[in-house]
Protein backbone atom coordinates (compact mmCIF):
# COMPACT_ATOMS: atom_id res chain seq x y z
CA UNK A 1 0.00 0.00 0.00
CA UNK A 2 1.24 3.46 -0.91
CA UNK A 3 1.23 5.87 2.25
CA UNK A 4 -0.03 9.32 1.74
CA UNK A 5 1.89 12.28 1.74
CA UNK A 6 -0.05 14.28 3.50
CA UNK A 7 1.47 14.75 7.23
CA UNK A 8 4.63 13.30 6.22
CA UNK A 9 8.16 15.41 6.35
CA UNK A 10 9.56 16.88 3.52
CA UNK A 11 12.80 14.82 2.17
CA UNK A 12 16.16 16.50 2.30
CA UNK A 13 16.91 18.72 -0.76
CA UNK A 14 19.65 21.08 -2.24
CA UNK A 15 18.83 22.92 -5.71
CA UNK A 16 19.92 26.13 -6.84
CA UNK A 17 16.54 28.73 -7.75
CA UNK A 18 16.64 32.13 -9.86
CA UNK A 19 14.95 34.69 -7.14
CA UNK A 20 15.36 38.33 -7.37
CA UNK A 21 18.13 38.49 -10.20
CA UNK A 22 20.15 36.24 -9.02
CA UNK A 23 20.61 32.57 -8.16
CA UNK A 24 20.16 31.15 -4.57
CA UNK A 25 20.63 28.23 -3.18
CA UNK A 26 16.97 26.53 -1.76
CA UNK A 27 17.18 23.33 0.70
CA UNK A 28 14.39 22.24 2.83
CA UNK A 29 15.75 23.88 5.58
CA UNK A 30 14.20 27.50 3.82
CA UNK A 31 10.86 25.94 4.06
CA UNK A 32 10.63 24.92 7.82
CA UNK A 33 9.70 27.75 10.54
CA UNK A 34 6.84 29.38 8.11
CA UNK A 35 4.29 28.09 6.29
CA UNK A 36 5.47 27.25 2.55
CA UNK A 37 3.77 26.55 -1.06
CA UNK A 38 6.08 24.12 -3.38
CA UNK A 39 3.95 24.21 -6.53
CA UNK A 40 5.18 22.02 -9.39
CA UNK A 41 4.95 22.85 -13.13
CA UNK A 42 6.36 20.63 -16.29
CA UNK A 43 7.77 23.12 -17.73
CA UNK A 44 9.17 26.76 -18.92
CA UNK A 45 8.33 28.71 -22.65
CA UNK A 46 4.77 26.59 -22.59
CA UNK A 47 1.30 27.24 -23.11
CA UNK A 48 -0.66 26.66 -19.32
CA UNK A 49 2.59 26.88 -17.09
CA UNK A 50 2.62 30.78 -17.26
CA UNK A 51 -0.75 31.57 -17.06
CA UNK A 52 -1.00 29.69 -13.34
CA UNK A 53 2.81 30.95 -12.76
CA UNK A 54 1.43 34.84 -13.56
CA UNK A 55 -1.79 33.89 -11.23
CA UNK A 56 0.53 32.93 -8.55
CA UNK A 57 2.37 36.16 -8.73
CA UNK A 58 -0.48 38.24 -8.76
CA UNK A 59 -1.20 36.87 -5.42
CA UNK A 60 1.99 36.58 -4.19
CA UNK A 61 1.55 39.59 -1.72
CA UNK A 62 -1.22 38.20 -0.10
CA UNK A 63 0.44 34.62 0.70
CA UNK A 64 3.31 37.00 1.90
CA UNK A 65 1.54 38.51 4.23
CA UNK A 66 -0.49 35.37 5.22
CA UNK A 67 3.42 34.46 5.80
CA UNK A 68 3.45 31.79 3.27
CA UNK A 69 6.36 31.49 1.20
CA UNK A 70 6.23 30.27 -2.44
CA UNK A 71 8.36 28.29 -4.25
CA UNK A 72 8.10 27.23 -7.83
CA UNK A 73 9.75 23.94 -8.99
CA UNK A 74 10.25 22.69 -12.66
CA UNK A 75 12.78 20.35 -14.55
CA UNK A 76 14.32 22.64 -16.25
CA UNK A 77 17.66 24.43 -15.27
CA UNK A 78 17.79 27.78 -12.88
CA UNK A 79 19.46 29.37 -15.89
CA UNK A 80 16.29 28.43 -18.10
CA UNK A 81 14.24 30.37 -15.41
CA UNK A 82 16.26 33.13 -15.67
CA UNK A 83 15.88 33.22 -19.34
CA UNK A 84 12.32 33.06 -19.18
CA UNK A 85 12.25 35.45 -16.50
CA UNK A 86 14.04 37.93 -19.15
CA UNK A 87 11.77 37.53 -21.87
CA UNK A 88 7.93 37.09 -21.01
CA UNK A 89 6.11 40.12 -19.66
CA UNK A 90 3.62 37.42 -17.58
CA UNK A 91 6.73 35.47 -15.81
CA UNK A 92 8.88 38.79 -15.17
CA UNK A 93 6.83 39.87 -12.71
CA UNK A 94 7.44 36.89 -10.31
CA UNK A 95 9.24 37.51 -7.03
CA UNK A 96 8.94 34.33 -5.51
CA UNK A 97 11.65 31.66 -5.56
CA UNK A 98 11.90 29.56 -9.33
CA UNK A 99 13.38 25.81 -8.26
CA UNK A 100 15.58 24.36 -11.12
CA UNK A 101 15.08 20.60 -10.70
CA UNK A 102 17.17 18.89 -13.51
CA UNK A 103 18.18 15.94 -11.82
CA UNK A 104 14.29 15.44 -10.92
CA UNK A 105 15.43 15.14 -7.36
CA UNK A 106 12.52 16.85 -5.04
CA UNK A 107 10.11 16.42 -8.02
CA UNK A 108 10.31 12.82 -7.04
CA UNK A 109 10.40 12.96 -3.68
CA UNK A 110 7.12 14.96 -4.26
CA UNK A 111 5.86 12.03 -6.37
CA UNK A 112 5.13 14.44 -9.31
CA UNK A 113 7.53 12.90 -11.91
CA UNK A 114 6.52 11.77 -14.98
CA UNK A 115 9.47 9.64 -15.77
CA UNK A 116 9.30 8.85 -19.79
CA UNK A 117 8.64 12.69 -19.96
CA UNK A 118 11.09 14.19 -17.17
CA UNK A 119 9.06 16.43 -16.53
CA UNK A 120 6.79 17.39 -13.18
CA UNK A 121 2.88 16.64 -12.93
CA UNK A 122 1.20 20.18 -11.73
CA UNK A 123 1.15 19.78 -8.48
CA UNK A 124 1.04 21.61 -4.94
CA UNK A 125 1.72 21.23 -1.87
CA UNK A 126 1.57 23.02 1.53
CA UNK A 127 3.54 22.56 4.02
CA UNK A 128 3.37 23.83 7.54
CA UNK A 129 6.05 25.57 10.00
CA UNK A 130 6.99 22.28 10.71
CA UNK A 131 7.71 20.87 7.02
CA UNK A 132 4.45 18.65 7.14
CA UNK A 133 2.37 18.45 4.17
CA UNK A 134 -0.95 19.83 5.13
CA UNK A 135 -3.00 19.74 1.66
CA UNK A 136 -1.71 18.18 -1.88
CA UNK A 137 -3.05 18.27 -4.97
CA UNK A 138 -2.09 16.89 -8.68
CA UNK A 139 -3.31 17.98 -12.22
CA UNK A 140 -2.81 16.53 -14.95
CA UNK A 141 -0.79 18.92 -17.34
CA UNK A 142 -3.98 19.68 -19.46
CA UNK A 143 -5.90 21.29 -16.22
CA UNK A 144 -4.25 24.32 -15.04
CA UNK A 145 -4.48 25.35 -11.24
CA UNK A 146 -5.74 28.67 -9.26
CA UNK A 147 -4.16 30.33 -6.63
CA UNK A 148 -7.30 32.11 -5.27
CA UNK A 149 -8.34 28.24 -4.71
CA UNK A 150 -4.73 27.73 -2.91
CA UNK A 151 -5.34 30.86 -1.01
CA UNK A 152 -8.28 29.26 0.84
CA UNK A 153 -6.90 26.26 1.28
CA UNK A 154 -3.94 27.60 3.10
CA UNK A 155 -6.61 29.42 4.91
CA UNK A 156 -8.44 27.00 5.94
CA UNK A 157 -5.21 25.17 6.83
CA UNK A 158 -3.57 27.64 9.14
CA UNK A 159 -7.00 28.32 10.51
CA UNK A 160 -7.12 24.54 11.78
CA UNK A 161 -3.67 24.62 13.08
CA UNK A 162 -4.08 27.25 15.23
CA UNK A 163 -7.62 25.94 17.20
CA UNK A 164 -7.32 23.07 18.33
CA UNK A 165 -10.82 21.03 17.65
CA UNK A 166 -12.06 22.62 14.86
CA UNK A 167 -12.55 21.88 11.33
CA UNK A 168 -13.22 23.36 8.14
CA UNK A 169 -16.14 22.84 6.46
CA UNK A 170 -16.62 22.53 2.38
CA UNK A 171 -16.43 26.17 0.73
CA UNK A 172 -15.19 27.57 3.94
CA UNK A 173 -14.19 30.98 4.26
CA UNK A 174 -12.09 33.12 6.74
CA UNK A 175 -15.53 34.29 9.52
CA UNK A 176 -17.39 31.41 8.60
CA UNK A 177 -18.69 29.32 11.10
CA UNK A 178 -16.16 26.06 11.63
CA UNK A 179 -16.93 22.78 13.50
CA UNK A 180 -16.21 21.02 16.34
CA UNK A 181 -16.59 17.16 15.86
CA UNK A 182 -18.07 15.52 18.44
CA UNK A 183 -20.78 12.30 18.60
CA UNK A 184 -23.58 15.06 18.98
CA UNK A 185 -22.79 16.51 15.54
CA UNK A 186 -23.05 12.68 13.64
CA UNK A 187 -25.89 12.43 11.70
CA UNK A 188 -26.94 16.12 12.22
CA UNK A 189 -25.16 17.87 9.05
Amino acid sequence: MTQSIINSTIKPFKATAFHNGAFVEVTEQDLLGKWAVVFFYPADFTFVCPTELGDMADHYEKLQAMGVEVYSVSTDTHFTHKAWHSSSDTIGKITYPMIGDPTGAITRNFGVMIEEDGLALRGTFVINPEGQVKVAEIHDLGIGRSASELLRKIQAAQYVATHDGEVCPAKWQPGEATLAPSIDLVGKI
